[in-house]
């Protein structure tokens, strides 16, 4: 059986932008490395992590999109689900994020918003799913 075991962004800042997840969205930091080149979350059973785009380069040797460089967000996003998706949006661009759409109900009723991170990842806050 494969598991999901955990997302890692390649960001010019660890440290900033664990700092980001944990003041905007309440998250804490679960482990980070001594050269500040790698960090993780805690955000349920799945990790949230980052690394240096330093540590990046280290990894592929032809290099990648850099989302904290790129124009336009890359075409991934993290999904963090909430019940108060207007409070949270705030808290995000209170901490840095750009707004990219304010939320919006869906027409099978989800709440979604789209905020861009500090580092440049594109989040979407969203209420839960009702099945």
């Amino acid at each position: 059986m494969v598991k999901f075991g955990y997302t890692i962004n390649y960001v010019r800042d660890v440290d900033i932008a664990l700092s980001f997840f944990e003041k905007a969205f309440e998250m804490t930091r679960r482990f980070i490395t001594d050269e500040n080149d790698y960090g993780e979350l805690n955000t349920g059973e799945t990790v949230l992590a980052f690394a240096s785009h330093e540590l990046g380069l280290s990894n592929f040797s032809g290099g990648y999109i850099s989302s904290t460089d790129s124009e336009k967000p890359l075409g991934i996003e993290i999904a963090l689900i909430t019940d108060d998706v207007s409070g949270i949006h705030q808290r995000a661009i209170q901490y840095g994020a750009v707004e990219l759409k304010s939320p919006e109900t869906k027409p099978w009723g989800q709440v979604v918003s789209y905020v861009r991170c500090p580092s440049g990842i594109l989040i979407e806050l969203c209420t839960p799913i009702q099945s």
